[in-house]
C-alpha cells in the first residue's frame, strides 16, 4: 500500500509558478515510477510529468520546457515545478505511484489539488 498526499495548488495568475509536492507513505525506492497527471472540467486524464526509479522523466508536449518533475529520496516527496503557467494548465493535479510486485501492478492515486490559472 501507498498512500499520497498531494499539496501546493492554488490560484496564480498566468506567466506565474507554483510547486506541487507529493508525499508518499513509504520509501520512494520501493516505487517504480511516479507522476503527475491532471483532469480539467470535461476532459480525460492525462499524464503531465514521469519519473521512474532509476531518475528518467518524460513530460507531455505540452508542458516541455515549463514544468520540472523531480523526487527527494530522503523526504520520499515527488515535486512538479511549474512555471510560465497558462490559463489552460487548470485543472486538479493528480499525483500517481505504480509499484509491481511479483509481476502484478498496483496503482496509487492522491486525492488531487486544484491549480486554477487565471487573472
Amino acid at each position: 500500500q501507498v498512500q499520497l498526499v498531494e499539496s501546493g495548488g492554488g490560484l496564480v495568475q498566468p506567466g506565474g509558478s507554483l510547486r506541487l509536492s507529493c508525499a508518499a507513505s513509504r520509501s520512494i525506492f520501493s516505487i517504480n515510477a511516479m507522476g503527475w497527471y491532471r483532469q480539467a472540467p470535461g476532459k480525460q486524464r492525462e499524464l503531465v510529468a514521469g519519473i521512474i526509479s532509476g531518475g528518467s522523466t518524460n513530460y507531455a508536449d505540452s508542458v516541455k520546457g515549463r514544468f520540472t518533475i523531480s523526487r527527494d529520496n530522503v523526504k520520499n516527496t515527488v515535486y512538479l515545478q511549474m512555471n510560465s503557467l497558462k490559463p489552460e494548465d487548470t485543472a486538479v493535479y493528480y499525483c500517481n505511484a505504480i509499484v509491481v510486485v511479483l509481476g502484478t501492478t498496483y496503482d496509487y492515486w492522491g486525492q488531487g489539488t486544484q491549480v486554477t490559472v487565471s487573472s
